[in-house]
């Protein structure tokens, strides 16, 4: 089973998010706020950096890792983004990488992320949400 997560609104309008273990973040629609649709950003890119986490370090050193960006395209007629393009950079200046340790340093982040990646393989499918509606009075 996953963690539970839950959401509660705060007075000034802004939302904070919980899970079991004690984790928190805050959201809304303000200025210098993420959106619920830029948490769906940053769990795409935090599953491709932690998938990834193990290749860069190994071949790059401890403590290293990877920058992800990720943008997506928004379709206002429907309230939903139809892809997302997620840019993945490892800085491996220190390293002196030749061009073929880069090809395969490049190959096990694919795959490391391909594999592990549970953020990405839940956005390449259909997802059904099914959703309850409880009302206390």
């Amino acid at each position: 089973m996953s963690k539970r997560i839950w959401v509660e609104r705060n007075k000034d309008g802004s939302w904070d998010a919980f899970s079991d273990e004690g984790a928190h973040i805050k959201f809304g629609k303000d200025r210098g706020q993420f959106s619920p649709g830029d948490l769906m950003k940053v769990a795409l890119a935090g599953c491709a950096a932690l998938s990834s986490q193990f290749a860069v370090e190994n071949t790059v050193g401890e403590g290293k890792g990877a920058k992800v960006v990720v943008d997506g395209t928004y379709d206002a007629d429907n309230d939903a983004y139809i892809n997302f393009n997620e840019t993945l950079m490892v800085d491996a200046g220190d390293a002196n990488l030749t061009p073929e340790e880069v090809e395969k340093l490049k190959k096990r982040i694919k795959a490391h992320v391909d594999k592990g990646c549970t953020v990405k393989h839940t956005y390449e499918q259909v997802t059904p949400v099914r959703m309850d509606i409880e009302v206390r009075g």
